[in-house]
């Protein structure tokens, strides 16, 4: 007697992969704002406005022990001949810098080696001002770079970074002509000021952020063909969306 012969029976064929809803690393926190997708290619020519935000918890980064963190931090990157930061500034919740790099890669790295060192320090500080030791991440986010290409673009950053302050109005009610939390004490473009020395007006004891020398033509000269800049300028909703 012949056996029966099995009736084949089609599947449902399953697929895996692809996109799905749901899928990919979910936001760090509520801030995070700098999607994870490929970094555009950093021309050595050209600077960049970099943005950094921290996490709430830590509070405002303008206090002493923050910055001498961030002074720390700083120096850790001081010698790269690949990177260099030019300018930079503190803000209540976030860091403004204006840097240079050879390529992304250079970019990547002097800013993977700012990161690290800051948030050890800062961690450090946060520990011994509350008592209690403080572990994981400072940074909410990933760093936001935007090239400056043009000469106006260049003076735009610089102003942004070094006068940011005036912007946030913190500089009201202080003597201080320059943001004390920031490299402006080592910038040289300052338009006169009357006559009067605004460098002295800082603590006697003050000590400045290190910062590098520009090598590019853009922050070297460039920028300055569109004029100093002055103590109180303001910058305005033209320079953010120049360089943020």
């Amino acid at each position: 007697m012949a056996r029966a012969r099995k009736k084949h029976v089609q599947q449902e064929l399953v697929y895996w992969g692809g996109k799905r809803k749901g899928a990919g690393r979910p936001p760090k926190n509520k801030r995070s704002s700098e999607r994870h997708k490929t970094r555009p290619e950093v021309r050595a020519a050209h600077p960049q406005h970099v943005t950094l935000r921290v996490e709430k918890v830590i509070g405002t980064l303008r206090r002493r022990s923050i910055y001498h963190a961030v002074r720390k931090a700083l120096r850790t990157v001081l010698g790269r001949h690949d990177y260099r930061v030019i300018d930079v500034s503190l803000q209540d919740g976030h860091v403004h810098l204006t840097v240079e790099a050879e390529d992304k890669v250079a970019l990547a790295k002097g800013m993977q080696a700012f990161e690290i060192a800051a948030a050890r320090y800062i961690n450090q500080a946060f520990s011994k001002e509350h008592g209690r030791r403080r572990r994981g991440r400072v940074f909410s986010d990933r760093y936001h770079p935007k090239a400056i290409t043009s000469p106006l673009a260049a003076r735009h950053a610089r102003a942004y970074v070094l006068n940011n302050w005036r912007r946030h109005g913190k500089d009201r009610g202080v003597a201080f002509n320059v943001d004390p939390f920031s490299s402006s004490v080592s910038f040289d473009g300052w338009k006169a000021t009357g006559g009067t020395d605004y460098l002295t007006l800082l603590p006697a004891k003050y000590e400045p952020l290190p910062v590098s020398r520009p090598q590019t033509w853009l922050l070297k000269v460039g920028w300055r063909r569109h004029g100093l800049i002055s103590v109180r300028e303001v910058p305005g909703e033209r320079a953010r969306r120049l360089v943020a």
